[in-house]
Parts: C-alpha cells; sequence; structure tokens
C-alpha cells in the first residue's frame, strides 16, 4: 500500500507542476459600447494630433512654402527667369485657402505615426500576448517607412515637375500655387501610404489571413497590382514617379515575405 502511494506520488506533483507552468491565455472580451468608445477616444487623439500638426504648418507656412516650391522654380529657371517662375494666385481667396488645404495635408503627414498607433492599439485586444510583442516594431516601422516615402517623392519632385511643365519650348508654365502644392502634399501622402505595404502585409500575417506560401504563390499578379496601383495612385502620373514607387513596394514584398517565414507564418 505504502509502495502505490509513493509511486503516485511524483507523479501528481509533477502534474500539478506542469499545470502550473501552462500560462493561461489572456482574452480580451469587450462589448460593442465598449469598442465603440474606444473607438471614440483613439478617434479623438489621432484629430487632435492632426489638429497641433495643421496648427505648426500654418504658423510656418511662409518658410514651408520657399522650401517647397523650391523643385519648381529650379525647373522653371531661365536666362529671362533666373529665379524660376512664381507660383500664381488666380482668385482673391486662393492663397488662403491654399494656406488651409497645405496646413491639413501637413498636419495628416505630421500626425501619421500616432494615427497609426492608436489604429494599432484599437487591432491589438484581438491578438493574443506573443503577438502583441510586435506592437512597438511594427509602429517604429510604420513611422519610418512613410518617412523614406516623404524623402523619395521628394527628391523624384523635380524631375517629375520637369518632366509634366517643359513638354514644348512654345508653352511658357504659368502655374497656380494650389495645382502645384496639391500635387505635392498629395504626393507625399500616397508615396508614405504606399511605403506602408509591407507592415499591411506582416500585419496579415500576425493575423493568419495570409501565409508567406499563399504571397509567394500570387508574386506575379502581386507585381501586376503593384505596377497598376502606382500608375494610377500617382497623381503626377509620370513614369518617374511610376518606377520609384513600383520598385520599393515590389522590394517590400519579398522583404516581408522573408520576415513572415522567420516568424513562421
Amino acid at each position: 500500500m505504502s509502495t502505490e502511494t509513493t509511486s503516485d506520488a511524483p507523479s501528481e506533483a509533477r502534474k500539478r507542476r506542469r499545470f502550473r507552468r501552462t500560462p493561461k491565455p489572456v482574452v480580451e472580451h469587450m462589448t460593442l459600447f465598449e469598442h465603440l468608445g474606444e473607438l471614440r477616444r483613439r478617434t479623438f487623439w489621432s484629430m487632435a494630433a492632426i489638429a497641433i500638426g495643421a496648427s505648426v504648418v500654418y504658423g510656418f507656412f511662409n518658410p514651408i512654402l520657399t522650401f517647397l516650391d523650391g523643385p519648381y522654380r529650379n525647373v522653371t529657371r531661365s536666362a529671362r527667369l533666373p529665379d524660376g517662375a512664381p507660383l500664381v494666385a488666380t482668385g482673391v481667396t486662393d492663397a488662403f485657402l491654399v494656406r488651409l488645404q497645405v496646413s491639413a495635408y501637413g498636419g495628416i503627414i505630421i500626425a501619421a505615426p500616432i494615427i497609426v498607433y492608436h489604429l494599432w492599439r484599437f487591432v491589438t485586444p484581438a491578438l493574443d500576448r506573443r503577438e502583441k510583442r510586435y506592437a512597438i516594431p511594427l509602429v517604429a516601422a510604420t513611422a519610418l517607412l512613410f518617412a523614406m516615402g516623404v524623402l523619395v517623392m521628394w527628391f523624384v519632385l523635380e524631375p517629375a515637375v520637369d518632366f509634366l511643365v517643359n513638354q514644348s519650348d512654345a508653352i511658357q508654365p504659368l502655374v497656380t500655387a494650389k495645382s502645384y502644392l496639391t500635387l505635392v502634399v498629395v504626393m507625399a501622402l500616397v508615396f508614405g501610404i504606399a511605403f506602408e505595404f509591407p507592415v499591411v502585409i506582416i500585419f496579415l500575417l500576425l493575423a493568419r489571413i495570409v501565409t508567406t506560401k499563399q504571397l509567394r504563390a500570387v508574386r506575379r499578379y502581386v507585381i501586376v497590382g503593384i505596377v497598376i496601383f502606382a500608375a494610377v495612385a500617382t497623381p503626377s502620373q509620370d513614369p518617374y514617379s511610376l518606377f520609384f514607387m513600383a520598385g520599393p513596394m515590389y522590394v517590400f514584398y519579398e522583404v516581408a515575405i522573408v520576415v513572415g517565414r522567420i516568424m513562421k507564418r
């Protein structure tokens, strides 16, 4: 009798230790109203970040304008206009409306990392504890990739404007400030968003919506889709913007596949 007791005791102890070592999954359950409240709170902070960024751009509009119209002046320099053709306004309210428009777009660009952070925090309750560890690296990568997209756009801007404006020596460019600055800020947003492509793929891999095997299988279709997206999304419709958007997006696609394989997805 005593022998059976002593032989069963270690077995029971091992079971208790194994039970204690097994972590219980932490699942966060939220009601519909709690989800709506969380969405409202995240939206409020995102809008506040945009408002602060827009206020900063509005206050420093003149030096920002001098910086942004540099590529256009470089393109339009000639012997007759050594400083380049100036941007013009055709209406009484155009200058003020352009300032508001640039401030709004600039606020979105400045607040983009904060917006992505709150979007990620809104989604993370649906992920387990191990997957939440990727939150900070993904948010940091989002900010870095967005900045890279804006930087690439800036280097592409001058040859793109040159391609669009200098189509003929018989045509004297007379570009409005509204059309040019709209082109600049929209291109910055489009390039910044396009460079978030790998973050979107990695998020889909984390959520197990797709796998790296599926991504490798549709590689040819993705290349075609990237080229079509770049051709449609770039507001300038010039070949430079298309190439410098589609090229990095495909490279990011391959990098995301490698990262997904490291994460065993």
